[in-house]
């Protein structure tokens, strides 16, 4: 039986996150962390940056979803929009993967 909260990821319990692009619940170790520095959102690699987080699968397309529906707002509790062009050009950079979905 699934315990709350968690997922059977590889036979071992896994945190889940949802994805503020396309809301799919995924594994945390499969999607991008997220946090905001004033004014931009930026890509925590390390997992160690102060604020509160987002998750986002590392794709362009969750990316784009996520700007049309103005998640990043919303998910960092702050007023107007945010810059998220350092994220873009982290996802541009060779980093891109396919958005898995739950089948």
């Amino acid at each position: 039986m699934r315990r709350h909260g968690k997922l059977e990821y590889g036979g071992l319990a896994a945190p889940q996150r949802t994805c503020v692009g396309c809301r799919v619940r995924t594994a945390k170790s499969e999607l991008l962390r997220l946090v905001r520095v004033e004014d931009q959102v930026v890509p925590d690699l390390r997992g160690r940056l102060p604020g509160r987080g987002a998750s986002l699968h590392p794709s362009t397309s969750c990316l784009e979803l996520a700007e049309r529906r103005r998640a990043f707002p919303r998910a960092f509790r702050v007023p107007g929009p945010l810059d998220v062009s350092r994220v873009r050009a982290h996802l541009e950079g060779d980093h891109e993967m396919s958005c898995r979905t739950p089948s």
